[in-house]
């Protein structure tokens, strides 16, 4: 029977978690649209910061990205093998370079320069390897050097290189010998005597289309003992060792034409540390 309005009404009160669903989505907030929207402004905020910053120089002088560590270890690393930016000296005694700075960096320069000399192919022939250590040596030790040199690079030696007792090559064929200076390394520098180590690379053999020694390179180290002689830095003693040696590139051999053709073209340099 349908209710008159004379006759009171009855309201139920539902529990909140009893509301209907229509009303609860009606009032209900989005938390996770909202999280969203927060983290996309906050990484679009870092992104424009970051590329803001990316050419900025950092007043500590630290890289960007780096701490002020890594730039000290950097910066200690680089020290050791970086030029000094000295020129090489103007002054030669018999073509090698002499009057080197009474200095560390001097006693390196006047290494790697004789140790191209010590390399070279006129080592082979006795004349010559006189005269490059009368230059190089000081006269105190230059007989003990002379007679060890002699051992080193005469008799038995130009005979394994295919050479006759003078130090020449057979007819046709150009024997190569030369040391390249890749690096130096002081070794307890003093005023009166250091050594130094000098890593180089060398080319050995002989050019030529009937060449049964074809020209080959090496890695070896050589280590220097020199003397302050009061004008110039002066071999004392010496010793060498094999490698380091990199890994062989991947790289086709050049025939005997071009090794003897660019022997002959390319000159060598003068070093300074």
């Amino acid at each position: 029977m349908p209710l008159s309005d004379d006759q009171p009404h009855t309201r139920t009160r539902l529990p909140v978690g009893e509301q209907p669903s229509s009303l609860a989505a009606g009032r209900q907030p989005r938390p996770l649209r909202t999280l969203l929207t927060v983290l996309v402004v906050v990484t679009l905020l870092v992104v424009a910061i970051s590329i803001a910053n990316r050419g900025k120089p950092d007043p500590s002088g630290t890289p960007a990205g780096g701490s002020a560590d890594r730039a000290t270890s950097t910066a200690t690393t680089g020290a050791g093998p970086a030029p000094s930016g000295d020129q090489p000296v103007d002054t030669t005694a018999n073509g090698i370079a002499a009057g080197f700075p009474h200095t560390d960096q001097g006693a390196q320069s006047a290494a790697a320069n004789y140790a191209v000399a010590i390399g070279s192919a006129d080592m082979f022939r006795t004349d010559s390897r006189h005269t490059i250590v009368a230059t190089i040596a000081d006269p105190t030790a230059t007989p003990t050097l002379q007679a060890r040199l002699d051992q080193g690079f005469g008799g038995d030696t130009v005979t394994r290189y295919g050479l006759d007792a003078q130090g020449r090559a057979p007819k046709g064929l150009t024997f190569v010998s030369r040391t390249v200076p890749v690096g130096t390394k002081s070794v307890g520098y003093s005023d009166t005597e250091t050594k130094v180590e000098v890593w180089c690379t060398g080319l050995t053999g002989l050019a030529g289309e009937r060449s049964v020694l074809p020209v080959v390179a090496n890695w070896f180290t050589l280590t220097f003992t020199l003397r302050w002689t009061g004008s110039d830095w002066k071999l004392t003693d010496y010793a060498s060792r094999q490698g380091p040696a990199p890994m062989p590139g991947d790289q086709q051999a050049a025939t005997a034409d071009e090794i003897t053709g660019a022997v002959q073209q390319f000159g060598g340099f003068r070093y300074a540390r």
